[in-house]
């Protein structure tokens, strides 16, 4: 293995040309999204007013790859292959026997790894004639993306902010506009189901949903956008596993010995880890595969495996998922983006399977990592990222006690710049950590519908 090379990148030549869906090769089948009113198996048609027909028939199939339109792979060009770095400096200042590895997705315009979805999402919309999409956005890194996709096909986009992160992070607002998106604030007065909070309500990502696909549902020439959670946006995002396999590859590694990344919907974290559970399953890696969350919004590692909808209101279908509880509201912690009451079902069924393991992190220690990293590096991560290069710095401490000599491989979800704030505020000892508590976990989940 060369010693001194840092970035291991991929010619555009050599860039996916296919999603993988990890439907294909799990040892048992998903459970299927049930209709909320009957508890039957949802079918296309019930899909149809939010979705194009393709994008359902991608939450539906269980082909191993599908493949990804030639006019999205020219917009993939913009800023892909995103490179896979070794963190030499990093591992110095940590004076691990440890190999990382980061896969970099803050060189796309919004930013962050949003953007690999938000653009065949508006491409199939726009082949089908709709003309606006409305979508929900938490740090407001999803909000960014479809706007930009949107005005790259020329459709309005609508976009319901998080209220907590509406009040605090007004740059990401002032650039969803720059790229033509509205922004409005969660619970807001436009919609019915809006209106029954308090206006100066935090929000949760479960509201958002809900009040953009009430609009969208009254509009023929409207439909809703999801940033994450479901089949086929974590479809999409494979594009970032299956590089970062070819580039690990040109490291000189035989594969991955731990695979790290932040979970909040799950899109991020799938993106990076189902191609190396691909992997793992055929027996050519054995990875441990993990994903962090944050401890005041412990999906995976307290929450209930069970039916419930992905949204506050219930118009949503229910999804076997590990949840909080649909009414659940989080903390106003500044990972915006992993304040989800719920985790995608494809995330759940193979943490519930065994496949994948979980842990949850205080931000404080997300934040002190990400500053080291900095410092090192020279990247500032958004405060999701910071999650899962907490994680790693745990492993590769433990790796200087052993002597082992693991691969690490990270998943950067996007970078921080516009989240400033949050590292002033940790920065200034203003942080705070705020662990979910048992009395509210269980107050959540009483309101998760039984479902048999």
């Amino acid at each position: 293995m060369t010693d001194d090379r840092i970035r291991f990148t991929l010619d555009e030549s050599e860039m996916p040309t296919h999603w993988y869906n990890i439907v294909a090769d799990l040892p048992t089948p998903p459970p299927p999204p049930l209709h909320p009113a009957t508890h039957e198996p949802v079918g296309p048609d019930d899909l149809a007013p939010l979705f194009p027909p393709e994008l359902i028939a991608q939450e539906v199939t269980t082909e191993r790859y599908v493949e990804i339109p030639e006019a999205v792979r020219d917009i993939y060009r913009q800023y892909r292959p995103s490179p896979l770095v070794r963190a030499r400096r990093w591992e110095q200042k940590l004076g691990t026997s440890a190999r990382i590895y980061y896969k970099y997705e803050g060189v796309s315009p919004a930013g962050s790894h949003k953007t690999n979805t938000s653009v065949p999402q508006v491409y199939y919309n726009a082949q089908n004639g709709i003309t606006r999409l409305t979508t929900e956005t938490g740090a407001g890194q999803w909000g960014t993306a479809l706007s930009y996709a949107c005005a790259l096909f020329g459709l309005e986009c609508e976009v319901w902010q998080v209220g907590a992160s509406y009040d605090t992070k007004p740059q990401r607002r002032t650039l969803i506009e720059v790229f033509g998106g509205k922004v409005h604030r969660s619970p807001s007065t436009l919609t019915e189901f809006g209106k029954g909070f308090p206006t100066d309500h935090p929000g949760s990502l479960g509201i958002a949903i809900t009040e953009a696909v009430e609009l969208a549902a009254q509009d023929d020439g409207t439909k809703y956008a999801l940033g994450s959670v479901l089949n086929h946006v974590l479809l999409h995002q494979t594009v970032i596993g299956e590089e970062a396999v070819l580039q690990l590859a040109k490291a000189g590694e035989s594969g991955a010995d731990l695979v790290i990344g932040c979970a909040g919907g799950g899109s991020n974290f799938a993106g990076l880890a189902f191609p190396f559970l691909r992997e793992k399953l055929a027996g050519r890696q054995q990875p441990r595969i993990v994903a962090v969350e944050p401890s005041s919004c412990p999906t995976l590692t307290r929450g209930e495996y069970r039916y419930d909808f992905g949204d506050t209101g219930g118009m949503t279908p229910l999804m076997k998922m590990y949840t909080l509880g649909h009414d659940f509201v989080p903390s106003t912690i500044h990972a915006g983006g992993l304040r989800y009451h719920a985790m995608a079902p494809l995330v759940s069924h193979v943490a519930h399977e065994g496949l994948i393991e979980a842990v949850a992190l205080h931000q404080s220690e997300c934040f002190e990592t990400a500053i080291e990293f900095a410092r090192t590096e020279g990247i500032v991560a958004a405060p999701e990222s910071s999650h899962a290069l907490a994680q790693a710095r745990r492993a590769a401490l433990a790796a200087a006690e052993s002597g082992e000599e693991p691969v690490i491989v990270i998943g950067l979800s996007g970078h921080g710049l516009l989240e400033l704030g949050a590292y002033d505020s940790y920065l200034h000892g203003r942080l705070e950590d705020d662990p979910l508590s048992d009395e509210a976990l269980a107050a959540s989940l009483a309101a998760v519908p039984s479902v048999g």
